[in-house]
C-alpha cells in the first residue's frame, strides 16, 4: 500500500484532485446563471432548476453502471474514458438553441462526469493505506469545492463580460487540458484484480451495499447534506439577484468564494476522524451548518457572507468525513459503494433543489430555514442510528457479501 509522503502519493493526491476540480468545474458552470436563463426562456424558478438538476440526477443514475464498468475494464480506463468525453460533452453547449436542448446537454454532461465521479475514491481506496486514504480524501473533497467555486465565478462573470459561447470554449479547452494532464500523470493501479463475472454479480454487490445499514445510513447522510448544501446556494442567487440587493450576474457568483471555508474544513476532516469519531464530526459539521442559515437570515451583505461560510464549512466537514466513512468499510467492491455514496449524494442535491426553491417561492428565506431544518433534524438522526450501528456491529466485516 501507498503510504502519505511518498512520490506515488504525491502524483496519486494531485492528479485525481486536479481531475475532481475539472468535474466540479463543469458540473457547476450553469448555476449562477439560473436567475438569468429563468428570465431569458421565460421560465419559472423551479422549471430553470433543470439545468442544474438534470445534469446532477444524470450523473447521480451514471454512477453504478461506470462503477461496474470499472470493475471489468478498470479504474483508470474509466476515468481516462471520462476525462476525454467532458470538453466533447462540453463544446456541445454551443450548439443549443432553446432550454431544453440546453437540458438535454446537460444530463450528458452528468454522464461524462459521473465516469471520474465514480471510480475516484475507490482508485484511492485501492491504492492507499488507511491513513494515507484519510487525507488524500480530504484533498480530493478540497478540490471539489474549488472546481465549485471556480465553475461558478467563471460562469457568471465570463459569461456577463465575454458572452457564453466563449465562456464555453475556455471551460472546454481547460477541461482538454487538464484531463491530458492527468491522463499521462496517474499512476497504473497495482492492487486492482479485474473481475470478469456479470452484471448482475456487480448489481448484486451493489444491492448488498445498500443492506448494510452502516453503509446506508452514511449514504443517507450525504444525500441529505447535499441536498442543503448546494441548493441553499441557488436560493441565496435568487435572493442576492431581487430587491433589494439587485446585483448583477458576476457580482452575486462571487458567493462562491465562501466555499474556501469548505475548502479548509474538507482538510480537517482525516485529522479529526483520525483523533475523534466520525459521528462526532458529523454532527459538528450538521450545526455548523444550521448556525450558518440563521447568521444569514440578516438582510445584509455581511450576514449573508458569513452564513454561506459557515455553511460550506459544516456542508464540506460532513461530507468528507461520510464519503471517507464509505469508502473505509466497504470491504469488496469498492468502486460500487463509493458510487451507491454519490447517487445518494447527487439525487440528494436533484430534489432537494425543487424542496428548497419551493420554500423560497412560498415564504422567503424564514421558509427556506424552516425546511432546511427539516433536513437537518433527518441528518442527526442518521448519524444517532449510525453510532448505534457501530456498538452493534463487527466494524472489521461490515459488508454483507
Amino acid at each position: 500500500m501507498i503510504e502519505a509522503g511518498s512520490r506515488e502519493y504525491k502524483e496519486i493526491s494531485f492528479s485525481l484532485a486536479l481531475g475532481s476540480f475539472l468535474v466540479f468545474c463543469n458540473l457547476y458552470f450553469f448555476q449562477p446563471l439560473l436567475p438569468m436563463l429563468s428570465e431569458h426562456y421565460q421560465v419559472s424558478v423551479l422549471k430553470v432548476n433543470w439545468v442544474l438538476a438534470a445534469g446532477t440526477f444524470a450523473l447521480a443514475l451514471s454512477l453504478v453502471p461506470w462503477a461496474i464498468l470499472s470493475e471489468i475494464i478498470g479504474r483508470v480506463r474509466v476515468i481516462q474514458i471520462s476525462l476525454v468525453m467532458i470538453p466533447v460533452v462540453g463544446l456541445g453547449y454551443l450548439m443549443a438553441d432553446s432550454f431544453i436542448v440546453i437540458v438535454v446537454l446537460r444530463a450528458m454532461m452528468g454522464i461524462a462526469l459521473a465516469g471520474f465521479a465514480s471510480v475516484a475514491v475507490a482508485y484511492m481506496a485501492e491504492e492507499l493505506s488507511p491513513k494515507a486514504l484519510s487525507l488524500a480524501v480530504g484533498v480530493y473533497i478540497s478540490a471539489n469545492s474549488l472546481g465549485g467555486i471556480s465553475g461558478r465565478i467563471a460562469g457568471g462573470a465570463l459569461t456577463e463580460y465575454v458572452g457564453l459561447d466563449l465562456a464555453l470554449i475556455t471551460l472546454a479547452v481547460v477541461s482538454a487540458a487538464g484531463g491530458w494532464y492527468v491522463i499521462t500523470v496517474l499512476p497504473k493501479q497495482r492492487q486492482f484484480i479485474p473481475r470478469k463475472v456479470s452484471v448482475i454479480t456487480h448489481l448484486r454487490s451493489a444491492i448488498n451495499h445498500c443492506r448494510d445499514r452502516t453503509l446506508l445510513l452514511a449514504m443517507l447522510i450525504g444525500g441529505l447534506n447535499f441536498a442543503l448544501f448546494v441548493n441553499l446556494y441557488s436560493v441565496v442567487g435568487f435572493r442576492l439577484s431581487e430587491a433589494p440587493f439587485s446585483l448583477p450576474v458576476s457580482l452575486a457568483s462571487m458567493i462562491f468564494l465562501c466555499y474556501l471555508c469548505g475548502t479548509y474544513t474538507s482538510t480537517l476532516s482525516g485529522k479529526w476522524v483520525n483523533r475523534y469519531s466520525a459521528e462526532s464530526g458529523m454532527v459538528l459539521g450538521a450545526c455548523i451548518l444550521t448556525l450558518g442559515m440563521f447568521v444569514a437570515i440578516g438582510n445584509n451583505y455581511a450576514a449573508i457572507i458569513i452564513g454561506l461560510g459557515l455553511i460550506s464549512a459544516g456542508a464540506f466537514f460532513t461530507h468528507s468525513i461520510a464519503y471517507g466513512w464509505v469508502s473505509r468499510y466497504a470491504k469488496q467492491a469498492k468502486a460500487s459503494a463509493t458510487a451507491l455514496y454519490l447517487m445518494h449524494y447527487y439525487i440528494g442535491g436533484s430534489i432537494g433543489g425543487f424542496y428548497l426553491l419551493q420554500c423560497w417561492q412560498s415564504y422567503q428565506w424564514s421558509g427556506v430555514v424552516i425546511g432546511a431544518l427539516i433536513l437537518v433534524m433527518l441528518i442527526l438522526y442518521c448519524v444517532r442510528q449510525l453510532s448505534h450501528q457501530r456498538l452493534r456491529a463487527d466494524v472489521s466485516s461490515p459488508c454483507a457479501n
